[in-house]
């Protein structure tokens, strides 16, 4: 069991950090919030409801998560895969737009040079800030993030 005994409250605004050696279970608990991983025994509450209660698409959709792993699509744009949360929320396609771009701004990338790029396209740290911005384009209520920085520079 990767997990035992955790009872936490973090509160609206809060920023909650878990740190501990490698395979003490933060991925996991992070992976168990968003239910990519099923709870063995336990609850997670979000808002008052029990993670498992909420639709897992809606419940992934408030929840922007940046990975390791990077994890764009390849064969999809560097805007397309920012928009894919905004999109299925059915965002309109201006407001996607202005997003994407108010974002990779905020990264350092500019738009007219990266929105059209494929993710082979870019540096290891370029993807890193392309995945942490497609976590924040549908302005989720929750981010979770493992290790999001670790292929940036300081």
């Amino acid at each position: 069991m990767a997990v035992e005994h955790l009872n936490l409250t973090v509160n609206k605004g809060e920023f909650f950090v878990f740190i501990g050696p490698s395979g003490c279970g933060k991925t996991t608990t992070l992976k168990m919030i968003n239910r990519l991983t099923d709870l063995s025994a336990g609850s997670i509450f979000i808002d008052g409801k029990n993670v498992s209660d909420y639709n897992v698409h809606e419940l992934r959709w408030n929840i922007g998560y940046v990975l390791q792993q990077i994890a764009l699509f390849p064969h999809l744009t560097v805007a397309e895969n920012i928009a894919i949360v905004p999109e299925m929320k059915k965002w309109e396609k201006e407001t996607i737009r202005r997003r994407i771009d108010v974002l990779l701004k905020m990264v350092g990338l500019d738009p007219k040079i990266y929105r059209e790029k494929k993710p082979d396209e870019l540096s290891g740290g370029q993807q890193q800030r392309v995945g942490v911005v497609r976590a924040l384009a549908a302005d989720p209520d929750i981010i979770l993030m493992d290790e999001p920085f670790s292929a940036l520079d300081p």
